[in-house]
């Protein structure tokens, strides 16, 4: 949080609203709750309300459901990061209050059903506690047939009049999320909402006020990093797709699946991960690229797959939604344990384009990247999300479609011959033509996962596979030339470079930002673009004594984790150490400070 939330006056109770520039609120109960919908209702209400967002949710893998949270960080200025100590606690349960209390900052609010929990004597002083029977008031506003049905809508209420917020946009936003369910329902989630909102305590009524904000976010979209995917997909020109259901890729898959078919595309849900890669495959040989995606396990089943894409020079798109894993390994948490698999998941020489998204407005625009990739070199691209991304929401400037939107059209023209591996053309990439494409010279190509000749037949020449190999590797190395320099946030040299990827990078940029203010100069590089490397990044590693990368997964046998070790690999430098956790859950702020001082003081002690 920015500044303490001031909640009382001498009195101890309510007195004006406090102007606050954010807050940060969890809410604590079970994944029946329908907590996950509270969430989302504010999260859109920010993005509509011209503020900067992020969310953060955790739901148990077990189909009886159980624990689960969800966490909105709500600003009028830069939000990195869903926040770490919450400001507000909104707990459904005992567990839920018991549990959570912890992740609440001291002085912080605690906001409780009284029907449900007993404050604890040891926690009355530390934090402030609010008790409404918001079970029993909720059954009393749509009915006692409800029973515990509705009690999210109506605490929705409560922490909109808590934080005054606009009411005629709560109201029209719940009318949207269940317009589609029938007006009774639409009544009974109003009846709960509206009962909440006029629940009047002056412990409760208007404790804060969000502050006016300096940036014009008028023109903002709010949306999950999985939508968020899907619809860079679409704008980049896909029109067809094919996956199995895992979680939590299946978002993305249904995303799809609904809308392909507006654009003139389709999505087929298939009996396994290997039809769906290889159906993929079909289209992008057809001339339309196709795109496939799942989670740590799926990917494992496609991995002949892609490469026999990487072998016939096919353009591919795959996204793998990180889990934590291996095997089934933890379906609902978060992990980046992936990287290796999808930079070196084949066997043989077999390269791949990987791209890993920072947050929801980057897989946005990392979806449209990896198709032109894909289209301009022919080759597989993986695109990198992880759990904490996909579910989490954000707002951010809408795209300009007008510009963005491309419609991929199949090229049938007449061609005197054709080549699709022609070794002639140095280091360009291969193309193949759309099937029914004429050839005049009636030497029509052959598409193998055979080593190939330049017009596709299997061949076993040595110097053929040398030459094959050389031209598929080079692409590679022709994109690294392409790629931007990443920029480094804070100071171009010094001590301390920390770098990360995926959604370590928000809480790493935050962290150097807190250290900042106190004196301790650090800088972070985000690292977008990890296969290909771009070219530059031994020359920022050079400014700086020591290069420290903060990723989610296991530092291995030599101490340095997924990323680090292929940055170790590129450029022999025993500078470059891992920061890695395998708690499944996402770093915190504090965390990353707190490790980076633990690295500073061990390497001084070594001195």
């Amino acid at each position: 949080m920015s500044q303490t939330l001031d909640t009382e006056d001498d009195n101890g109770r309510g007195s004006q609203p406090s102007d606050i520039s954010e807050a940060i609120i969890r809410i604590a109960g079970n994944s029946q709750d329908g907590i996950q919908s509270i969430g989302g209702f504010l999260a859109r209400l920010a993005g509509r309300s011209e503020q900067e967002v992020m969310t953060m949710m955790t739901i148990p893998s077990t189909i009886s459901g159980g624990p689960s949270i969800f966490q909105v960080r709500l600003g009028t200025g830069d939000v990195l990061s869903p926040g770490d100590d919450a400001d507000v606690l909104l707990a459904f349960y005992q567990h839920s209050y018991e549990d959570h209390v912890s992740n609440l900052r001291e002085g912080g609010l605690i906001v409780y059903d009284s029907d449900h929990i007993e404050p604890k004597e040891e926690w009355l002083e530390k934090y402030r506690h609010i008790g409404i029977a918001i079970s029993s008031l909720t059954v009393e506003a749509i009915g006692g047939t409800a029973r515990d049905k509705g009690k999210n809508i109506y605490a929705l209420g409560l922490i909109g009049r808590m934080f005054n917020l606009n009411l005629e946009k709560l109201e029209r936003l719940i009318n949207e999320r269940f317009g589609a369910k029938g007006e009774s329902v639409i009544k009974t989630a109003m009846d709960a909402f509206q009962s909440g909102y006029r629940y009047h305590s002056d412990d409760i009524t208007n404790l804060f006020n969000f502050k006016q904000g300096e940036i014009d976010r008028s023109n903002q979209v709010v949306m999950s990093g999985n939508e968020a995917i899907g619809y860079g997909l679409i704008a980049a020109g896909v029109r067809f797709g094919a996956g199995y259901p895992i979680t939590p890729w299946s978002d993305i898959m249904e995303l799809l699946r609904k809308e392909l078919p507006k654009y003139g595309g389709s999505f087929i849900q298939c009996e396994d991960e290997i039809a769906s890669v290889s159906m993929a495959i079909g289209s992008s040989y057809g001339g339309r690229v196709g795109v496939t995606g799942s989670s740590g396990p799926g990917i494992s089943l496609k991995t002949e797959a892609i490469g026999w894409a990487v072998m016939a020079e096919i353009p591919l798109v795959i996204v793998d939604i990180q889990r934590g894993g291996p095997s089934t390994g933890l379906p609902t948490n978060v992990e980046q344990s992936d990287l290796n698999i999808a930079c070196f998941g084949g066997h043989g020489d077999s390269p791949r384009v990987v791209l890993a998204a920072a947050n929801v407005e980057d897989c946005f625009y990392t979806a449209i990247e990896a198709v032109k990739i894909a289209r301009k070199y022919s080759v597989p691209v993986f695109v990198l999300s992880d759990q904490a991304i996909a579910t989490r929401i954000e707002a951010f400037d809408e795209p300009d479609l007008k510009t963005i939107c491309k419609n991929i059209e199949l090229d049938l023209s007449p061609v005197p011959s054709h080549k699709p591996y022609d070794l002639s053309s140095g280091d360009e990439p291969s193309q193949h033509r759309v099937p029914g494409t004429r050839i005049e010279d009636g030497r029509y190509p052959v598409v193998t996962g055979l080593e190939h000749d330049e017009s596709g037949h299997p061949s076993g020449d040595a110097a053929n596979h040398i030459a094959m190999t050389k031209k598929r590797r080079n692409k590679l190395k022709t994109l690294a030339d392409e790629l931007p320099v990443p920029e480094v946030h804070g100071a171009e040299s010094g001590d301390v470079l920390l770098v990360g990827w995926g959604s370590t990078v928000g809480p790493l940029l935050e962290a150097v930002k807190e250290l900042g203010k106190n004196g301790e100069a650090l800088s972070a590089l985000h690292i977008k673009h990890i296969n290909p490397l771009p070219n530059g990044l031994d020359t920022i590693f050079s400014r700086f004594n020591s290069v420290y990368v903060v990723e989610m997964n296991d530092g291995g046998v030599y101490g340095y984790g997924q990323l680090a070790g292929v940055l170790r690999a590129r450029f022999a430098d025993a500078r470059i150490k891992g920061i890695n956790k395998t708690a499944a859950r996402r770093w915190k702020v504090s965390e990353i400070i707190e490790r980076v001082k633990i690295c500073l003081e061990e390497e001084a002690a070594a001195v």
